[in-house]
Order: structure tokens, then C-alpha cells, then sequence
């Protein structure tokens, strides 16, 4: 039987807003938190055969043997579209010139954004949106997603019913960011456009760059 839901979050205060629905659905269960990999370990130490992992917007990576541990399995929320797995996926769909967007609900596996997928909501991109509205609008989607399958989260021991849906193989990392923000001398001045709009954030301090002579240049939009 379901009795026990660890949230797994990149900030406390969504563990209380997810954590209040989830019991509002199931006054009997009992929600805990976990903000890091080391918070996830030690709730690890417990039985959990009567538990589930629920992660939400969180770039934890939480290994197979501790998902393992989970009686009622364990379902990550990816702010992005089956589409775009990986990190950063709004600046990839940016830069992509995407035409939707949204969010997505998956099983957990080892390797991230690649479990069987159980929930997705889309949206239309609205014309000339910046990276950051873009992830805004992936949040909103996101949290209606949770909240469209959170009774099932809460009340019922199955497992989520699987969708017919498959990610893209291609998946955005670090690393791939960070080639992007490298910007060549022969760019076109389209491309460096299309790359400073997508990559150009304070938030992940990561910023297309030109080298010359041995020095570094930010590149940064134009006002």
C-alpha cells in the first residue's frame, strides 16, 4: 500500500505546495522533502517498499539503486517537451526556433530523461518570446501537469499508465550548452543572433563568447 511520498525538489517551497495537494488527495499520506542527492541517501536508509519518488524540477541525478528502493516506483517533472530532453531544453528550443513547447512526466530511470513517459501537456511559442518567458510559460505547464496526475500519484499503488510517446534521442547537455556559447570568427551575423538570444542567461552565468588574440568577449544582445 502507498504510504509514503518523497519529494524531491530544487527549492523547499515547491515541497509545499506539491506536498499540500498531494495530501488533499490522500489525507492518510504521509510527504518529506529532499533538496539534494545527500537529503534522497539518508531517507534511502529506510524501508521504502511503501513509497514513491516524485522529482520536480530538479537536476539531481538519483542513482538506480536508490530508485530501485522504491515499492510504487519514482516519476520525474521536466520542464520541457518529450522533444527537448536534457538540460536547458527552453534555450535549445529557442535557438531551434521551435514552434511549441511544454512540459513532461516520466518514469525514472538511471539515465535521465529517458524512462517511459506518463503525462505531457504543449503549448503554441508565442512569436519573439526570450529564453526566460519561454521557461516561465514550461513552469505554468509543468505545475498543471502535476496537478492533472497528482490524485493518481497520491491514491493509487499502480504504477501511471504509459504513454505511447518516445523522447528524442537527441539529448541536450552541459556540454552541448556550453559549444554554443563558443562562438567561431567566421559566424554569420543570423547565426550569432540566433545564439546570443537562446544562450545569452544570467541564471546559468554561461555566455556566448568570442576569443580573440588570447582575450575573451561576452557577447550580449543589442538594446
Amino acid at each position: 500500500m502507498l504510504k509514503d511520498i518523497i519529494l524531491l525538489t530544487a527549492r523547499a517551497e515547491q515541497q509545499v505546495a506539491l506536498g499540500a495537494l498531494l495530501r488533499a488527495h490522500n489525507p492518510a499520506l504521509t510527504v518529506r522533502g529532499a533538496l539534494t542527492v545527500d537529503d534522497l541517501a539518508r531517507l534511502a536508509r529506510e524501508p521504502l517498499r511503501d513509497a514513491r519518488l516524485i522529482a520536480f524540477t530538479t537536476g539531481t541525478i538519483v542513482p538506480a539503486a536508490v530508485l530501485d528502493a522504491f515499492g510504487h516506483g519514482a516519476y520525474n517533472f521536466h520542464p520541457g517537451p518529450p522533444d527537448y530532453p536534457g538540460w536547458a531544453p527552453a534555450h535549445f528550443a529557442i535557438y531551434e526556433q521551435a514552434k511549441t513547447f511544454g512540459a513532461t512526466a516520466h518514469v525514472m530511470t538511471e539515465r535521465v530523461d529517458a524512462g517511459p513517459i506518463v503525462g505531457t501537456e504543449t503549448f503554441p511559442i508565442p512569436p519573439d518570446i526570450g529564453v526566460r518567458r519561454l521557461e516561465e510559460l514550461a513552469y505554468i505547464s509543468l505545475a498543471y501537469l502535476f496537478w492533472r496526475l497528482s490524485k493518481a500519484l497520491a491514491t493509487e499503488s499502480a504504477p501511471l499508465r504509459v504513454l505511447p510517446i518516445r523522447w528524442n534521442p537527441r539529448k541536450s547537455t552541459r556540454r552541448d550548452y556550453a559549444e554554443m556559447c563558443r562562438i567561431p570568427m567566421d559566424i554569420s551575423k543570423a547565426e550569432l543572433d540566433r545564439r546570443v538570444k537562446a544562450f545569452h542567461d544570467d541564471f546559468r552565468a554561461i555566455y556566448p563568447t568570442i576569443v580573440l588574440h588570447g582575450v575573451e568577449f561576452r557577447a550580449v544582445p543589442s538594446r
